[in-house]
């Protein structure tokens, strides 16, 4: 037992001792790795300082030297500053010099200005007293020398100018008339079109006199029908077979010829079958007036129209103009149009649109108020025709108009209505334009006779030679053809003759 105590008791010791020998153990380990960090912190510590010696030194070399540049820089600068400044030091007493030269040459030129105007004063002085002497002397103020001087040398030099002005005006009309007759000349050479004569009356084949009985009717209903719904006057006289459909619209003749053509082949003619017969025509000529629009168009090879566009277009087949034809007259127009652009190099398909739609607006002039130009060119602007085409149909019959595509339409209708046969007149229309022309010619002083000659295409004009001499003679002629130009109309253009001469007689006995 006691034995069994002896060995718990030295367990327990021996426990202890190990325990305390553990600690101890444990500490110096401890210890030794403290001592371990703290020479490594120290380690660090030490390198960290110095680091930070060799930071601080080389800052401080940097600063030195940051110093050195910017002493090195400010003391450029002020070698810079100095050079400046003895510069401008330089220049304002170069400025100072020239200042004061100025004012030296200023105090000259005032004293010669003042000299000048006090020489001028005296030559003013001594033209007036020279004039005062002058207007004793010559009896003449001023202004009446000055216009005795003016018409002494008006008088002098008019041969003179006379001369030149009718030499200039000769060598450039020539120069361009013969330039312009060439192109009109190659134009109308190149267009060849048919020129048909219109009346104011459309016959109408009947197959028998007694047919003319039939179409008159019981009390004459039968043509009082057809005279009321078509607006046309039916002359009915002793020509055999064959009456006239009479009236100022070629559209309502047409209406009426178609309507009796089919009553007569129909041979019930009765105020109920003509009131039915004339709508049929109505509706037949609508489709022949589109017809006629759309073959017009399709030979010029114009396209992509409103086909209300067309169908007025169509309508021109039925208007006539001094007998021609306004449809046929308008695709010639457009032919010479098309063919005079490609002489000047302009735009030919323009050009010959333009010259198709010129007289749109007399296929309902006689229905609107206002001129055909104006009516055409607000149909085109209706229908968003382009602005040369517009311009054309309303400025075509100006004296001069601005636009190249309305000269050229100008140009092309004048051919067109000035050509041998293409128009014409009827004897009271002629001779009351050849009386208005020599009237207008003749509302001139100085002037003896007046004669239109050439159906109108020239005046002669005889002047009193002893009130009319030849410079007023070239300015006479320019008025009549101004006057002519602002108060007539008339196609083509008409010559002004102006002649004067002096014819001296005796007699001897």
């Amino acid at each position: 037992m006691s034995q069994l105590i002896i060995l718990l008791v030295a367990a327990i010791i021996s426990t202890i001792l190990g325990i305390f020998l553990g600690y101890i153990l444990r500490k110096q380990i401890a210890q030794t790795k403290a001592n371990s960090v703290e020479a490594t912190a120290e380690k660090m510590l030490n390198e960290a300082k110095h680091k930070e010696q060799e930071l601080l030194l080389k800052a401080k070399e940097k600063a030195i030297k940051i110093i050195d540049d910017a002493k090195e820089e400010e003391s450029q600068r002020r070698n810079e500053i100095n050079q400046i400044q003895k510069r401008l030091e330089q220049r304002e007493n170069m400025f100072d010099k020239q200042l004061l030269e100025f004012e030296d040459r200023k105090e000259k030129l005032q004293q010669k200005v003042e000299e000048i105007q006090a020489i001028k004063q005296k030559v003013d002085e001594a033209r007036e007293k020279a004039i005062t002497e002058l207007e004793k002397i010559s009896q003449f103020n001023k202004e009446e020398a000055k216009e005795e001087l003016i018409d002494r040398v008006e008088k002098q030099v008019k041969d003179d100018l006379m001369g030149r002005i009718i030499k200039l005006e000769r060598d450039n009309s020539e120069f361009f008339e013969n330039k312009a007759k060439e192109i009109i000349i190659s134009s109308i050479q190149r267009c060849a079109s048919d020129h048909s004569a219109e009346t104011t009356s459309t016959p109408v084949v009947l197959p028998s006199d007694e047919m003319k009985g039939r179409i008159i009717g019981k009390d004459g209903r039968n043509i009082k029908t057809i005279e009321k719904l078509t607006g046309c006057e039916l002359i009915i006289d002793e020509t055999p077979d064959m009456i006239l459909v009479s009236g100022f619209s070629p559209i309502r003749r047409r209406v009426c010829q178609i309507a009796l053509e089919r009553l007569i082949k129909d041979g019930r003619i009765q105020p109920m079958r003509i009131e039915e017969f004339i709508d049929d025509a109505k509706k037949e000529l609508a489709l022949d007036i589109k017809k006629a629009g759309e073959e017009a168009l399709y030979k010029l090879g114009i396209t992509g129209l409103d086909p209300k566009l067309v169908s007025l277009v169509g309508r021109l087949k039925y208007r006539t103009s001094y007998g021609q034809n306004i449809l046929n007259h308008s695709i010639e127009v457009a032919q010479l149009s098309a063919l005079i652009a490609e002489e000047l190099g302009a735009d030919a398909s323009k050009a010959k649109k333009a010259g198709f739609f010129h007289d749109i607006g007399k296929t309902v002039d006689q229905d609107t108020p206002g001129g055909h130009p104006e009516i055409g060119g607000t149909i085109l602007k209706k229908f968003g025709l382009d602005e040369d085409t517009q311009n054309a149909a309303i400025h075509h019959h100006d004296d001069k108009p601005e636009n190249l595509y309305t000269q050229i339409v100008k140009a092309a209708d004048a051919i067109s209505s000035s050509r041998i046969g293409a128009r014409r007149d009827t004897y009271e229309q002629f001779v009351s334009r050849l009386e208005e022309l020599e009237k207008t010619a003749s509302d001139f002083p100085g002037i003896e006779k007046v004669y239109a000659i050439q159906a109108g295409r020239e005046v002669r004009v005889f002047v009193k030679p002893e009130e009319i001499d030849d410079y007023n003679a070239y300015n006479l002629a320019k008025d009549i053809a101004r006057k002519i130009e602002n108060e007539l109309q008339y196609p083509g253009e008409i010559r002004v003759n102006v002649i004067r001469e002096t014819r001296v007689i005796e007699y001897a006995r």
